[in-house]
């Protein structure tokens, strides 16, 4: 399985970005996805998550009401929808497959990561 992440880039305070996350392989459907994000100095972090059907999701309470996590199987691709960025919601963003079909949450149940993308939001 490869995971290939884009759509990060430079973004005002307060703008929008999209990413996106395709993968390759043909069980796409039948796992949950993530994406996760790590600051400079900082831990690596849950972001969003959405199960297998893209019936159910995760965030992290500091995205709540400004990301949106969702997926298109058919395509085999998964997106974040960021608005209302915030200069604290800079760094590499991963994308992440995960080893069960729930919205498990912990980076240590994905096994199949992304190269990650790079967001900054800054003026």
């Amino acid at each position: 399985v490869q995971l290939q992440a884009s759509g990060g880039g430079l973004v005002q305070p307060g703008g929008s970005l999209r990413l996106s996350c395709a993968a390759s392989g043909r069980t796409f459907s039948r796992y949950a996805m993530g994406w996760f994000r790590q600051a400079p100095g900082k831990e690596r972090e849950s972001v969003a998550i959405i199960n297998y059907s893209g019936t159910s999701t995760y965030y992290e309470d500091s995205v709540k009401g400004r990301f949106s996590i969702s997926r298109d199987n058919a395509k085999n691709t998964v997106y974040l929808q960021m608005n209302s960025l915030k200069p604290e919601d800079t760094a590499v963003y991963y994308c992440a497959r995960s080893r069960y079909s729930s919205t498990y949450y912990m980076s240590d149940g994905y096994d199949y990561w992304g190269q990650g993308t790079l967001v900054t939001v800054s003026s």
